[in-house]
């Protein structure tokens, strides 16, 4: 079945309106206070030429590849395998920090603090393996509809909080001042990494070359519609407290309703929280086994899809413990996406020609200056790349015999050769 515009731009909104949204705000403010406000909206002005970038190269080489593919065209397979190896290894990064903004939530119902926030993540993370081990996936069906009901949850949220809002809330402006927003705008790239599943869905669509850019455009507005008027609401109602919410958007619906709509609110980061990591270690399985089948990954600990799946989740429970905070444990993943958009538009730079080339260096400029402001947790991100291409130096120096991978033997499915790294943000 072919995508219409309709349904690309439905899968498009869903691969970037993820679970950040529900704490980004409060994560944003506390760091930047209402100045995060431009940081929302730089990244917004930001989504527009990366979106439009990866759109370009999906219409011209449509392949289910995404990025991997467009890097392999371009700089060959050392330089892909670091694009993998940057997905790979932020998800077991990144799942602990998308559980937390869910175990906030629940903590904000039932109390418990660090505690509940440690049990939202082990059901959470442990559900979702069980569900991976045996071949269960939540539909695409399933993905959009939580989607849809958080784009009506947050209408719903400013519709009836608005009326509460209150200007002296944006004073003092910048508290923490300008050097803040820096700081705000690298945590924010978690709510807008995702972009490069729009190359991805290239391939399924009636008339790639027409109708990706159409629902390009399209997502672009609503999600960047969507996260202003909540970041707007969030400083106007909640003002100063928002920085310390561990719930905002539950915050904010009460402020409107009122009522038991904590519990409501908390479901819903529960449903949206378990579809994102699903979507992490249903695709990093895949990715991992496809990156040792490649000879981008020793075959032992990765070769299979279920062997990645337990590397996966043993690093997710390394990192859960880890004395590491959720804002740094965040610029950690924020860091590898970014290096990914970086080798992306150095990609898109040397594939595409005209207009399209200049609005790729647009967008190349742009995330080489996201990965500067990440600041030292970047460094991770050039390290991972490092790694990989080191990885695969050493490997080619090895005897042949020694360096095919071993079969899959596990019962799983064979990995697709053009398997998509999946964004933790989703």
């Amino acid at each position: 079945m072919k995508l219409s515009v309709a349904q690309g731009t439905a899968l498009s909104i869903g691969a970037v309106l993820g679970t950040g949204v529900i704490s980004l705000p409060a994560l944003a403010a506390d760091v930047a206070g209402p100045a995060s406000l431009v940081a929302w909206v730089a990244l917004i002005v930001l989504s527009a030429p990366l979106a439009w970038t990866f759109a370009a190269l999906g219409a011209r080489h449509p392949d289910a590849g995404g990025v991997s593919t467009f890097v392999r065209l371009a700089f060959g397979p050392r330089a892909a395998a670091a694009v993998g190896w940057c997905f790979f290894f932020a998800v077991p990064l990144g799942a602990p920090a998308a559980a937390a903004f869910a175990g906030g939530y629940v903590a904000d119902v039932i109390g418990g603090g660090r505690a509940t926030v440690i049990g939202t993540f082990l059901v959470v993370v442990g559900t979702v393996a069980v569900m991976n081990w045996f071949g269960l996936r939540v539909s695409g069906r399933a993905q959009l509809a939580l989607t849809g009901t958080l784009a009506v949850l947050l209408l719903l949220t400013v519709i009836t909080a608005l009326p509460h809002a209150r200007w002296d809330n944006l004073t003092p402006f910048t508290p923490h001042g300008w050097a803040g927003v820096g700081t705000a705008v690298a945590v924010l790239i978690w709510g807008f990494a995702g972009w490069e599943a729009v190359s991805s869905l290239s391939g399924q669509y009636r008339h790639p070359r027409r109708d990706v850019p159409r629902a390009t455009a399209i997502a672009v507005v609503v999600v960047g519609g969507l996260y202003l008027t909540v970041a707007v609401t969030s400083v106007l109602v909640l003002g100063p407290t928002l920085g310390e919410s561990q719930a905002p958007l539950a915050d904010l619906l009460a402020a409107g309703v009122g009522g038991p709509v904590r519990a409501l609110t908390a479901v819903v980061a529960l449903l949206l929280t378990a579809g994102a990591v699903n979507a992490y270690f249903a695709g990093s399985s895949q990715l991992g086994a496809a990156l040792a089948r490649d000879g981008a990954l020793p075959a032992r600990p990765f070769g299979t899809p279920r062997k990645a799946l337990l590397a996966v989740l043993a690093g997710s429970l390394i990192s859960v413990v880890l004395p590491i905070d959720l804002h740094t444990m965040m610029l950690l993943v924020t860091g590898c996406f970014t290096l990914v958009y970086v080798i992306g538009t150095a990609a898109a730079i040397k594939l595409l020609a005209g207009r399209q080339r200049v609005v790729a260096a647009v967008a190349f400029v742009a995330v080489v200056a996201l990965l500067g402001l990440t600041g030292p947790p970047a460094l991770l991100s050039l390290v991972v790349a490092a790694g990989a291409i080191a990885y695969q130096a050493w490997r080619a120096r090895i005897p042949a015999s020694s360096a095919i991978p071993s079969p899959i033997s596990d019962g799983s499915a064979a990995p697709n050769p053009n398997t998509r790294p999946v964004c933790p943000a989703d």
